[in-house]
């Protein structure tokens, strides 16, 4: 027990190192492995059964994230398809003409060793992706939804992989199992009455454990388990909240599954050497997904960022080495080399991500040229007619602020919304709404407005961060007219006020007032406010 908190604090300060230099804390936990290693530690049962439960809840995460409707785009499901295909013949021609020029480790792999690997590195990373989009806030732009929509339908072959690999037949009694779709229902119910506690952690750790288990004992791979019951949630409201919960517990165990791989054996400089050679094809993977985007008729901005968030190797990669080397399909050391190629790709991956703008700004006139001359509905330009005033975020609080401004200044007033569902619905109740985000770069290079024209912004999304991130954006835009947002703490109203926003609103302190307003007016016949 002494070693295992031994390597898990090991694994912080290396995290924490990788943090510093702008990497994702993953490298860090790696690179403790491989010291460990060094140093003659081994690979624990605990961390081994860290290791486990780390890869049951991601499994589990992606299952509560996975709405089949959100991944119809061909966008998606057919650039990450046939890139997959394209990846796995090219990389495992590279494999062959390597092995066939002398280099020893490559010339001993047979063809099913071939596209064992190159399926691995066909893989870009999630974790890596997700950091990125919600480092530079643009999780919910065109091409943040496309990267993650991407990284899901891979994830679902990793999933398929990891299902069939264990080689054996299911139980009979396997087809028992269709008895968990009417209990859907049920689940709803104890997700509903689980509250935002304790309580809600807890049955999300039972049902993505108990549910693997479950499976294990019909001779099915648990982790299928894990993502059939999360997918059993993902249409309900409060799944998105269930996964924020468990994010701290999934990443949390995953550090054993990090640590495993380094101590899973010596670091070498022919693993090194070998891990730069992989190195030479994420530039092909980069590539090849912005040659896929760009014919799938994205802007070339849309298809530089996403095919940038992409251009990495993944740690599903390593779990499907890792499942290879159990099963003698491939030798201990490529599990190594797999993870020194992991580390490396994030290291050249993270400066390129924190310069995107500067990139296509500089290669905008090249990239194009690759453009198609028809362009999906939302990368089209966007004329939103004589606009006085906008209002991002349309939930209750930007509906109530878009009624009230309408009485105030007319059919000027228009809301905007990256919510679809809530666009539609405004939209049939005859408000002015538009779909799009102040977060995002390419909406305001698609919305065709005289700003000039335009004398107030209110920023009405729910995240202060996001409000932050419009009012720079605004700024960089070089809009000067107004800007009012909302926040919850006086911090955030600092920092907007900081940004640029003119006119902070407090939303519990105000609402405070207001309800005190309301009460007098109503129970105590008090005369009503003036409206200001």
């Amino acid at each position: 027990m002494q070693s295992d908190i031994i390597a898990i604090a090991i694994a912080y300060v290396f995290g924490l190192a990788a943090r510093l230099v702008g990497l994702p804390p993953l490298v860090g936990y790696l690179l403790a492995g491989f010291g460990l290693y060094a140093s003659g530690g081994q690979l624990t049962p605990t961390l081994k059964e860290f290791s486990e439960i780390g890869v049951t809840l991601l499994l589990f995460s992606i299952g509560l994230k996975l709405r089949l409707s959100s991944l119809l785009m061909p966008q998606i499901w057919a650039v990450a398809s046939l890139h997959m295909l394209a990846s796995v013949v090219a990389i495992s021609a590279f494999i062959f003409i390597v092995g066939f020029a002398g280099i020893t480790l490559f010339s001993h792999l047979d063809p099913l060793m071939f596209a064992l690997l190159a399926f691995a590195l066909s893989f870009s990373s999630t974790v890596f992706a997700v950091k990125i989009l919600e480092e530079k806030g643009e999780m919910n732009s065109l091409y943040g939804r496309i990267s993650i929509g991407i990284l899901i339908v891979q994830d679902i072959a990793a999933v398929i992989f990891l299902v069939f690999s264990t080689g054996k037949l299911p139980s009979v009694w396997a087809l028992s199992l269709v008895m968990l779709i009417p209990l859907r229902r049920l689940l709803y119910r104890l997700l509903e009455r689980s509250g935002h506690g304790e309580l809600l952690i807890l049955f999300g750790l039972s049902l993505a454990l108990g549910g693997a288990q479950l499976f294990e004992l019909f001779s099915i791979k648990g982790d299928l388990g894990a993502l059939i019951l999360g997918v059993m949630l993902a249409n309900h409201v409060r799944a998105p909240e269930l996964a924020r919960q468990l994010l701290g517990f999934k990443d949390l165990f995953l550090v054993g599954f990090f640590l495993s791989i380094g101590l899973s054996g010596p670091l070498s400089w022919n693993a090194v050497a070998i891990s730069l050679l992989l190195l030479l094809l994420v530039p092909f993977k980069t590539v090849l997904f912005f040659g896929l985007f760009s014919r799938f008729q994205l802007r070339a901005r849309t298809s530089l960022l996403a095919s940038l968030s992409l251009a990495n190797y993944s740690e599903f990669g390593l779990i499907v080495v890792a499942i290879s080397v159990s099963n003698g399909w491939l030798g201990s050391e490529w599990l190594i080399i797999t993870a020194i190629a992991l580390s490396l790709s994030f290291i050249v991956a993270a400066p390129l991500n924190g310069a995107t703008s500067h990139l296509y700004a500089r290669l905008c006139i090249f990239l194009s040229r690759f453009e198609t001359a028809q362009r999906i509905s939302e990368e089209e330009d966007i004329n939103p007619g004589d606009t006085g005033v906008i209002i991002f975020g349309m939930g209750r609080v930007g509906s109530g602020t878009y009624d009230a401004m309408r009485k105030r200044m007319g059919e000027q007033v228009l809301g905007v919304d990256i919510d679809e569902d809530i666009v539609k619905k405004l939209k049939a109740s005859g408000r002015r709404v538009i779909r799009g985000s102040a977060t995002d770069p390419d909406f305001w290079n698609r919305i065709c407005l005289d700003f000039e024209r335009v004398s107030l912004i209110l920023l009405a999304m729910p995240n202060a961060q996001e409000n932050l991130r419009a009012a720079q954006q605004l700024k960089d835009t070089g809009y000067t007219g107004k800007i009012a947002a909302v926040a919850k703490y006086t911090d955030e109203i600092e920092a907007l006020q900081r940004a640029g926003v003119h006119a902070a609103f407090n939303l519990y302190a105000e609402a405070g007032a207001g309800f005190a307003d309301h009460v007098c007016h109503e129970l105590l016949s008090e005369p009503a406010p003036p409206v200001t």
